[in-house]
């Protein structure tokens, strides 16, 4: 790759936070209601941010002061980072053309990179991304969170949330995911929210999902349509599925954006007028 494809246009401006921290949209709570029907949102532009075209978003995170992308696809798969404030990128690495990258996460003193059907995770160092170990794992690798409670939370593209260890990787519970009652297919990217709950990409869908991990009822469902009708018919053409999530800290704000998408959107979630 040159240097002139891994240099990125300047993303954010520093974030002005107006009070000691204000609550995502939805928020999990292990007394809710399992057959309450889920809140409808939508997602509400506060922002557009440039993105990179050639990034086949897998994985979307704020870590400190830097903004970590994991993009797949064999031969292409790569993990950055840049400056959250100028969007000047700080480093990169790729993978092996054997690899299909997919989400990752920071943990601690480790980032996580899961693979999508080779059943690797790469353990980095979060600041230099260099590789410690690799652990093995069985099923997909689709998304992947930290939460400081629950650990780490993985997707497989079912309606199934896997916990694993922050440290060994090792599987510790998991949980079945349900929308009004009925299980919920294709998760895919996740966040963990400083609320406790767990948002999550739905593969092929413009939707994202909200979901109390305690329980893997969806309290919510936000609809991010509105964000592809906003770009023009040549910037679609080269774009694919919506994916890639992150809660910009100590806001109710997030970032995100899709696969090969022109632009990248800080968004609150709302109800629809």
């Amino acid at each position: 790759m040159t240097a002139s494809q891994r240099s990125r246009p300047a993303l954010l401006t520093p974030v002005v936070v107006t009070s000691a921290l204000v609550l995502a949209a939805c928020s999990s709570s292990p007394a809710a209601p399992t057959d309450e029907a889920a809140e409808r949102l939508t997602a509400s532009v506060v922002r557009t941010l440039a993105h990179d075209t050639s990034s086949f978003t897998q994985g979307l995170e704020i870590s400190g002061d830097t903004l970590i992308e994991s993009t797949g696809r064999n031969g292409s798969s790569h993990v950055r980072i840049s400056d959250l404030d100028t969007g000047s990128e700080l480093r990169q690495v790729d993978l092996s053309e054997n690899y299909f990258g997919e989400g990752m996460t920071v943990a601690g003193d480790t980032m996580w990179q899961i693979t999508w059907r080779d059943g690797v995770a790469f353990a980095r160092d979060p600041e230099t991304l260099a590789e410690r170990r690799q652990v093995t794992y069985d099923g997909e690798g689709w998304g992947i969170c930290a939460d400081p409670d629950t650990g780490l939370v993985m997707s497989d593209g079912s309606s199934t949330l896997t916990f694993r260890d922050p440290v060994t990787f090792e599987e510790t519970s998991t949980t079945d995911v349900t929308l009004d009652g009925t299980p919920l297919e294709n998760l895919n990217e996740l966040e963990c929210a400083e609320d406790g709950s767990v948002y999550a990409n739905l593969w092929q869908s413009f939707d994202i999902a909200c979901i109390d991990p305690k329980t893997g009822v969806v309290t919510a469902v936000i609809d991010a349509r509105p964000l592809w009708d906003s770009m023009t018919s040549g910037e679609r053409s080269g774009a694919d599925v919506l994916n890639g999530i992150a809660q910009i800290p100590g806001t109710d704000h997030f970032l995100v954006t899709g696969k090969l998408w022109p632009t990248m959107y800080e968004v609150r979630f709302t109800t629809p007028k």
